[in-house]
């Protein structure tokens, strides 16, 4: 059974891959820098109260590194998930939210060797809970999955 410590951690790191999406989707969204971005998560988001809905406490370094690491690696990151995409669909038809959950599982699969291939999966699968049904979560298994084989051997 986890440690009390690792289970908060491991709730720590959940919250800052859920805000780390959102972050990512504001991104692409409104065309935000990203120092000015990573602030306003920092100030406002990570561990608030919005909306009298009470936020998690997220590591916020883990969080930097997901937003900040997709950021740098976004060219390498979508061709990866394009290649792994069946022929008759491409990365922009893809909706904003599930890019972003696809960017982000992508980035931890290629840079964090420090989280196990099964644990990140299914962590992105938690966050795909948040925005869609059951049919999304298949397709973001199945893609993620698709990707650690070529990216973790």
């Amino acid at each position: 059974m986890p440690s009390p410590t690792a289970k908060s951690r491991s709730k720590a790191r959940a919250a800052a891959r859920l805000a780390a999406v959102q972050a990512l989707y504001q991104q692409e969204m409104e065309k935000t820098l990203l120092p000015q971005l990573l602030t306003e998560f920092h100030q406002h988001r990570l561990g608030a109260t919005i909306e009298e809905a009470e936020y998690i406490d997220a590591d916020v370094m883990f969080f930097d590194d997901i937003v900040k690491g997709v950021d740098a690696r976004r060219d390498e990151i979508d061709a990866l998930i394009a290649s792994k995409l069946s022929s008759d669909w491409s990365f922009d038809r893809l909706d904003r939210p599930m890019r972003q959950i696809l960017r982000a599982g992508t980035y931890e699969l290629l840079a964090r060797n420090d989280v196990p291939t099964g644990a990140a999966i299914s962590e992105y699968l938690d966050v795909t809970d948040a925005f869609y049904d059951r049919r999304e979560k298949g397709f973001v298994n199945g893609l993620l999955d698709a990707i650690a084989k070529a990216v973790r051997s």
